[in-house]
């Protein structure tokens, strides 16, 4: 037996990363943020009221994946949702509690990036650009083709 296979050890990895994460905000006061909302949160700040598909493409998402998080955060009350241009569309925007909680917001996320760049110093190959090679090379070449070629 090889031990567990990629997708076994990135979800494990995620988990490592996401849970420290999501420990330090609950120490922050930062109640049911989870680090996935992190990417919509940052980009609603700077861009202001968006689509959910405007969203989706600037945190390099699928709208399914964006609508189902935008969802989540509705409920939780971190963002407003109103109709857009058509019935199909829905503007999201920032909750006034949801302004509030950015300076620490950001003091979180700017911490977080400062151990990621402390944790790529500590590896063979940095993880973040690993990850971004790996992206670039699986838009090139999708897995589905390279498991269907070792068929």
């Amino acid at each position: 037996m090889t031990g567990p296979g990629l997708g076994t050890r990135l979800r494990h990895l995620i988990e490592l990363l996401d849970g420290d994460v999501a420990i330090v905000e609950e120490e922050l006061g930062l109640t049911g943020f989870r680090p996935r909302y992190a990417p919509f949160l940052r980009t609603l700040a700077t861009l202001g009221p968006s689509t959910i598909r405007d969203l989706a493409k600037a945190v390099e998402v699928t709208h399914s994946a964006a609508s189902q998080t935008i969802t989540q955060m509705d409920r939780q009350g971190l963002v407003s949702l109103s109709p857009g241009t058509d019935a199909r569309q829905r503007i999201v925007d920032l909750t006034p509690r949801t302004r509030a909680l950015l300076p620490k917001l950001e003091q979180a996320w700017q911490a977080a990036e400062a151990a990621g760049r402390e944790l790529d110093a500590e590896l063979p190959y940095p993880l973040s650009e690993v990850v971004i090679a790996a992206t670039e090379a699986l838009r090139r070449k999708p897995l589905r083709d390279r498991i269907r070629h070792n068929l």
